[in-house]
């Protein structure tokens, strides 16, 4: 794994958060409507996730 690797969380139109990697997050721009980011592990990013959930900013999947 490439440890500059950085991660973002990204909305989509459908309301689901996705843990995608920094070089896909300019892929889909059209579905995505929201992002955060940059995080440094993988790990941080699905804590964050978590939190956006309980915080009623994501649907789960």
């Amino acid at each position: 794994m490439d440890e500059s690797q950085t991660w973002y969380i990204v909305k989509h139109s459908a309301g689901n958060c996705e843990i995608v990697t920094s070089d896909k997050v300019g892929d889909d721009n059209s579905e995505i409507i929201e992002q955060w980011g940059p995080f440094s592990s993988q790990g941080e990013a699905i804590a964050r996730r978590v939190g956006l959930i309980r915080a009623g900013k994501c649907q789960p999947v």
